[in-house]
């Protein structure tokens, strides 16, 4: 099978998450849950991952780092601490619906910052402009997860923190990939998930906090056990019941792997082979695709003549793992226009070689004329 899905879940891991994983459940227990080595063990262990998370993506500190279940928990995190109802709430035109049903079931105001894809001066101006009429928080994510826009999350942060206003990141398709700097942005909060870039298993995420938050869920924390309360402390505050030790041992790998391999040599990876890939798609006059500037890893596409969920279908009984339709962003297909039909798209790893896309674009384009 050739996989060109990893903007999902990428699914070639390095062997030692799965090692790591392995050798948690057989060892470690819960930490925060007694004094004895398995506990103790695990106390260590999601110690490390916060230590060496507030490292690759500039945390204020380690106690700063909430382990999270994927990017969707740590977002509703994020806007559950700064979003009231009626609250204006200025977003990107790309997000993805773990940001608009949120601010949905809040009942905020959302105002868009509309933009042209792959115009990042747009998008700017946008930001700009309705930061100057007065909002009370923004929430952009840093790239589209439909068409790997690298949004101007750099400027837009400065823009925040002149007028004010805290800022959540969506870094769902760029931790690993792009430098992440939650301090020097200045975010209030910045939301991954484990099992994408970061190559952990599926179960995992981080939530990196610039303030201090509000709780979402409410239980036991292995301190403060007599109080009724959470605890008034990160991370304890924001983490109730069980984590998943399991996932962060592997979570801890696979970042080891991002700080080995480097986000940089990662980007430069998957840029090229997106770059292959639309040259490749390009050749035929069925196929439009969307490409332009500050294009990530992943690649949308339609076909004259094609259902893009019928391709995507016709693919996979080929061997060639695609994901097709709205992506559960709805919102970035309307300001794309590829709403009423939506995108096939391929999106590829760390992992990922030129000899499979090459056969993927041969297929694609075979099925297209």
């Amino acid at each position: 099978m050739i996989y060109l899905d990893s903007a999902a879940t990428t699914l070639e891991k390095p062997p030692s998450v799965a090692r790591a994983v392995a050798r948690a459940i057989g060892t470690i227990a819960s930490p925060g849950r007694g004094g004895h080595q398995p506990g103790m063990a695990a106390a260590e262990l999601i110690y490390r991952c916060r230590e060496l998370a507030a490292d690759l993506f500039q945390a204020p500190d380690p106690d700063h780092v909430v382990l999270t279940n994927n990017a969707t928990h740590g977002l509703n995190l994020a806007i559950h601490a700064l979003v009231r109802r009626g609250s204006r709430v200025l977003i990107s035109g790309y997000e993805h619906n773990a940001v608009t049903r949120p601010l949905a079931a809040r009942q905020a105001e959302v105002v868009v910052a509309a933009a042209p894809l792959f115009q990042s001066a747009q998008s700017y101006q946008a930001f700009a402009h309705h930061l100057e009429q007065g909002v009370d928080v923004v929430v952009c994510n840093h790239v589209s997860n439909v068409f790997g826009w690298r949004q101007p999350v750099e400027e837009i942060a400065q823009l925040c923190r002149r007028y004010g206003v805290p800022l959540i990141v969506d870094a769902s398709q760029s931790a690993g990939i792009l430098p992440i700097r939650c301090a020097a942005w200045g975010a209030a909060f910045v939301a991954m998930p484990g099992h994408k870039g970061l190559y952990g298993p599926q179960g995992t995420g981080l939530l990196l906090c610039g303030r201090e938050g509000r709780p979402l869920l409410f239980g036991g924390t292995g301190s403060n056990s007599l109080s009724q309360e959470m605890p008034d402390f990160l991370p304890d505050r924001l983490e109730a019941g069980t984590p998943n030790v399991c996932g962060a041992a592997g979570l801890l790998e696979g970042m080891r792997f991002v700080k080995e391999r480097g986000e940089a040599e990662i980007f430069r990876h998957e840029r090229r082979l997106c770059q292959r890939m639309a040259q490749g798609l390009e050749g035929c006059k069925a196929i439009r695709t969307y490409t332009g500037p500050d294009q990530c890893g992943v690649l949308s596409f339609t076909a004259e003549g094609w259902d893009c969920e019928e391709l995507a279908e016709q693919l996979g009984r080929q061997g060639i793992a695609v994901r097709a339709g709205l992506h559960c962003a709805p919102l970035a297909h309307r300001s794309a226009g590829t709403l009423e039909r939506g995108t096939v798209r391929l999106s590829v790893s760390a992992f990922t070689r030129a000899w499979q896309v090459d056969q993927a674009v041969e297929r694609i384009v075979a099925l297209s004329r």
